[in-house]
């Protein structure tokens, strides 16, 4: 007998824009099939919990299209966890925050408007003039093989002290592809760790929040209308744990 799972079409909040016209992931759409008793052993894996693998492998289980995972775009990423959840347990999610009750329709989530003028068609690269310093920046939209450097080098930091906490700095590090015309990366990292002003930094974290594609994981809590990011925990995917 042969069986044949069905599957549903994943629109990238980058709309593919920021990868190279050779990349399948220009198309801006990405195949994933519905989940599995398969994907159900992954979620409930220890070793791949702790090592906090879990969503990463589920979701490459899940992805018939034919691309490099490392590739995908933090925010391209997101849209498929969230896509992979409505298939695999439904809309509804159900969560506590600060002690109260909330129910969130994921399907009703969107991606995040992005301003079209600012992207060069398969190009991750954009431009930035410090506020403070007015030092002109290019810098890219990590993707999660850039996140899996970062993580790798933050833990060896802690390897080598324990009370590192370098992850905003080793972040930009990663970031940023030139300082004023120069792309040595020694040069760019030393900038970053001496010559970096905080409101520099922090300006440029808000500038690349605000273009960068994504899935807009916000909700509104309950009577005070606030937005509040969406905690999204083990029962994100285990909805009666």
């Amino acid at each position: 007998m042969e069986f044949k799972l069905p599957t549903e079409t994943v629109d990238l909040p980058s709309k593919g824009l920021l990868y190279s016209e050779d990349n399948p992931l220009s198309s801006g759409q990405v195949e994933i099939k519905y989940m599995t008793a398969k994907e159900e052993d992954i979620l409930t894996n220890a070793n791949y919990i702790n090592d906090g693998t879990v969503l990463d492998r589920l979701m490459k289980s899940l992805i018939v299209s034919d691309i490099n995972y490392n590739d995908l775009l933090i925010g391209d990423k997101n849209a498929i966890m969230i896509a992979s959840r409505i298939l695999g347990y439904g809309a509804e999610y159900k969560f506590t925050y600060q002690g109260e009750e909330h129910s969130v329709d994921l399907s009703q989530l969107e991606n995040k408007t992005i301003n079209e003028s600012l992207f060069s068609k398969g190009n991750n690269k954009f431009s930035f003039t410090l506020p403070a310093t007015k030092m002109d920046i290019e810098f890219k939209i990590l993707t999660h093989g850039d996140e899996v450097k970062i993580s790798q080098e933050i833990k060896g930091l802690k390897k080598l002290n324990s009370d590192n906490s370098a992850d905003l700095t080793t972040r930009l590090k990663h970031m940023i592809l030139s300082v004023d015309g120069n792309t040595d990366k020694p040069t760019i990292r030393k900038f970053v760790d001496n010559y970096l002003l905080a409101q520099d930094a922090r300006a440029l974290r808000t500038h690349i929040n605000e273009i960068q594609p994504d899935v807009d994981l916000t909700f509104f809590r309950g009577q005070t209308g606030k937005k509040t990011s969406l905690p999204i925990g083990l029962n994100f995917f285990w909805p009666d744990l």
